[in-house]
């Protein structure tokens, strides 16, 4: 047959991506526009080739070979396939089983049955090399290509592209039209940075006639930690108090500091809820078709960029929230999101694959990046009013 097919090693083409734009192999280190990166592999397979593409295989794994939303989003592309092995635990690091078996057998299978003239393979590993060399007796011509390496070497074992009939580099320009560095948290937002406020110190009441006690100055109570644009729980806790007077003590316990970071273990709830306590969730505004909406938004147009989750989360909430419930409260308690709010925000960031290879629990700089996206959103459309009085007046 006189078609092309591309067999994409998804562990390979994305980890050599990140260690190229972003200096560290790690997937989650880029953000990826799949159909972008589908249109570039079938341009460059059919001018190559010169043929007309049959299909492109994707190669991944997944924690139980369940799809992971980034799967679901490429298996509904046109001329696109995908093949999951396993993602399992092993010495304390995540590794891939089956992945290379499945593209040999794959390659094996194509060739075999002359379903293709042309096979362009995107990967690295030199356990495909039996592969190879079995394709080309089957009179199929192997093109295997390679991402630009970080550091300028190889990044393919020297046995595959010694076997392979033809050998591309797939440059930094070409990579960059599909793949980006994504922002560390705090690095480009536009929301006002908040101070955090401690609650007030435990005084000793003042004998009759004397003088009243000194409170300390707030330059001399804390060595404040420098806060991100969002703090985080370690900033918070940066700006400690001094110890309360020994009659303090002796009368009772005084009033700290209190870490308000919702959804992290250790969180004390106030006993004084606010406004934006009250607000409702996305849940209890969101109708059934909303709700088939908003996940067909998930697999087609959402990339999964942990501030852009957020961002599409805040979208959802304050396009749905009734005009009596105004979100402005929130800024009160900025950077802190209410807790029913701020737990189902990240367990909506969960279903983008988050949670994968982190040990089941979503990256703290992933959920700082998440909560930083809903802030961002908020920002665009309800203004601090602490910064833009006039923003609220009408409410």
């Amino acid at each position: 047959m006189d078609r092309c097919v591309v067999l994409v090693d998804a562990g390979y083409l994305l980890g050599a991506a990140a260690s190229l734009l972003a200096g560290e192999p790690g997937r989650s280190r880029i953000a990826v526009d799949h159909p972008v990166l589908i249109a570039a592999l079938r341009e460059r397979a059919q001018a190559e080739t010169g043929l007309p593409l049959l299909r492109i295989y994707w190669f991944d794994a997944a924690v139980d070979r369940r799809p992971a939303p980034e799967h679901r989003r490429l298996r509904v592309l046109p001329r696109v396939t995908v093949r999951l092995g396993a993602l399992t635990r092993a010495e304390g690091r995540w590794v891939q089983k089956g992945v290379d078996a499945a593209m040999h057998a794959e390659l094996s299978e194509l060739a075999r049955n002359h379903a293709c003239a042309d096979v362009v393979l995107v990967t690295g590993d030199g356990d495909l090399l039996p592969g190879v060399a079995s394709a080309k007796e089957h009179g199929v011509a192997v093109h295997l290509w390679a991402l630009e390496a970080a550091d300028g070497d190889f990044n393919q074992s020297e046995e595959l592209v010694g076997e392979a009939d033809e050998r591309r580099v797939l440059d930094r320009a070409w990579i960059q039209r599909w793949a980006r560095p994504r922002e560390s948290a705090g690095a480009s937002v536009a929301v006002p940075p908040a101070a955090p406020r401690p609650r007030p110190l435990s005084v000793p009441a003042a004998a009759p006639g004397a003088p009243a006690p000194a409170v300390p100055a707030p330059a001399a109570t804390a060595r404040a930690t420098p806060l991100r644009v969002i703090p985080t729980p370690k900033d918070l806790a940066g700006r400690a108090v001094p110890p309360p007077a020994p009659a303090a003590v002796a009368s009772g316990p005084a009033a700290g500091p209190v870490l308000r970071w919702s959804s992290d273990r250790g969180w004390v709830e106030r006993a004084d809820s606010t406004a934006a306590d009250a607000l409702p969730t996305l849940d209890r505004l969101t109708t059934s078709a909303q709700r088939w909406a908003d996940r067909e938004e998930d697999l087609t147009s959402v990339g999964g960029d942990p501030q852009e989750v957020g961002q599409v989360f805040a979208r959802r909430w304050l396009d749905r929230l009734p005009d009596a419930e105004h979100p402005g409260p929130l800024w009160t308690d900025h950077p802190r999101i209410p807790h029913r709010l701020d737990g189902e925000l990240l367990r909506y960031a969960a279903r983008f694959g988050l949670l994968a290879h982190k040990e089941d629990q979503i990256d703290e700089q992933d959920r700082y990046a998440i909560r930083e996206g809903f802030w961002k959103e908020l920002a665009a459309r309800v203004p601090d009013p602490r910064q833009h009085p006039e923003a609220l007046e009408d409410h």
